[in-house]
């Protein structure tokens, strides 16, 4: 049975009756461990064929693998250098793939960091439309940022910002929003022992009231017919059945969408508590199913109010630099418009955001800078087009040049010519080289090498 204060205990067996042992049984006494496939970069096919883990198909999400390796360290693997797939707990797929987003939607994470679940909306996405990924703290909100570049998303705006200001500055713009809210974190007792040891009534309580308020900022961001995906990974009722019954109750102008019944369970008549409704339309999904704990809800917007019509802002100088080297190793980008912030230029998404005044932590692509007259890209532009670099060092997963890159060493060259270069491993992104005299000098960012 799982880890469980006498709180969590004293409740769940009130609401459970004797389906408690068995529901709170969970298939392995270690938390379930799962990735979730970067299809930006290939297909679930292909990473099973390729990728020589031990997987099965999870249930949660078409995209996604149960791993069956104990001693599986996925941060070491060469494909999760190169962004071909998210090291996610099997469960937590489920949610962004309810959204139902497709290319050239605009679509809003709330509450994004780390970013598995911008990874897959970015994903479902496929380069078009836009995608801006929001966390209110600063230090999460640097690791989404590192993320989303790793899985090589190209059109993305990483906020840091809490949902007020969300609210006020994108009224009704948003096709999709996902609000993966901040909970008491009930279904990650086994993962997290800290979860275990800081629970309590008071902590589901709070939650319970910040869930609230960041739907109701949800409520102003989503355009008429939008579709809004409310997700915690606890059990508690008032974060989930209570917080949705409450949430109908009083946004007339949403309904409840049908998630259906491919996995989990529905929710629980009990769990409502003063605003019953249709508990067959929201998901739960247990320990016993193979995952840490979920609970999901669809909503739709009938009406409100559209977006504010806006003018796109200017657009930067040409970078005479930036055109040079752009024209010399990714033709394809040479004419996109470039932004600058600070030293920096940005490769900014084609789906313009409204102007607003919130912090902004990346803004589409870090292209590079300008330093003593020529151009230094920056590793972000690799990350997100290094497939369509002409120059290129091409390295598979069993070559010890792999490993070697990976280390932050210099490595022979083979494939690529003097200069400039994109190193890949069986077609996916490991950054920048620069090639000179047969061999890659590293340009692998220290702080992401395999050192250990």
């Amino acid at each position: 049975m799982l880890l469980s204060t006498n709180y969590f205990e004293t409740r769940e067996r009130a609401l459970l009756g004797s389906r408690y042992d068995a529901y709170y049984q969970a298939p392995s006494q270690q938390a379930a461990r799962g990735v979730t496939v970067n299809t930006l970069r290939c297909t679930p096919e292909a990473f099973l064929r390729q990728a020589g883990l031990a997987l099965r198909p999870s249930p949660f999400c078409p995209e996604a693998f149960v791993v069956e390796e104990e001693e599986f360290k996925p941060g070491r693997h060469p494909y999760h250098h190169g962004g071909a797939f998210y090291s996610q707990e099997p469960s937590a797929s489920a949610p962004a793939a309810l959204l139902d987003v497709r290319p050239g939607m605009k679509v809003l994470d709330m509450c994004a960091a780390p970013g598995g679940k911008s990874s897959q909306l970015a994903a479902a996405l496929q380069g078009q439309g836009l995608l801006v990924s929001n966390e209110y703290m600063p230090d999460r909100a640097q690791i989404l940022r590192s993320n989303l570049e790793r899985m090589g998303v190209a059109n993305a705006v990483v906020l840091n910002s809490d949902t007020a200001g969300l609210a006020k500055a994108f009224p009704g713009f948003f096709d999709r929003v996902l609000v993966d809210a901040p909970c008491s974190g009930e279904g990650m007792f086994r993962k997290e022992p800290q979860a275990v040891a800081q629970h309590n009534e008071g902590l589901v309580r709070q939650c319970a009231a910040l869930g609230r308020e960041i739907l109701e900022n949800a409520t102003q961001v989503l355009a008429p017919g939008g579709i809004l995906v409310y997700s915690t990974c606890t059990f508690a009722p008032e974060e989930d059945e209570g917080q949705i019954g409450a949430f109908l109750a009083r946004h007339p102008e949403f309904e409840l969408l049908e998630i259906g019944g491919a996995f989990g369970s529905p929710g629980e008549e009990n769990r409502c508590g003063e605003h019953p409704f249709d508990v067959s339309l929201v998901r739960r999904i247990w320990p016993f199913q193979g995952g840490e704990g979920h609970f999901m809800a669809k909503l739709r917007k009938r009406d409100g109010e559209p977006a504010r019509p806006f003018k796109p802002g200017k657009l930067a100088k040409p970078c005479k630099e930036w055109l040079e080297f752009a024209g010399q190793y990714f033709p394809a980008l040479a004419q996109r418009p470039l932004q600058k912030a600070g030293d920096l230029l940005l490769i900014d998404p084609e789906t313009p955001l409204p102007p607003h005044k919130l912090r902004i932590l990346r803004q589409g692509v870090a292209a590079g800078t300008v330093q003593k007259g020529r151009f230094v890209p920056a590793h972000h532009l690799f990350t997100a087009f290094g497939h369509q670099c002409e120059n290129q060092e091409r390295l598979t997963l069993d070559d010890p040049r792999t490993a070697a890159w990976l280390r932050g060493e210099e490595i022979p060259a083979v494939s690529a010519r003097n200069g400039w270069c994109c190193v890949l491993v069986d077609g996916f992104s490991l950054g920048a080289g620069k090639v000179s005299g047969g061999k890659v000098k590293n340009h692998y960012p220290k702080a992401l090498r395999n050192l250990k």
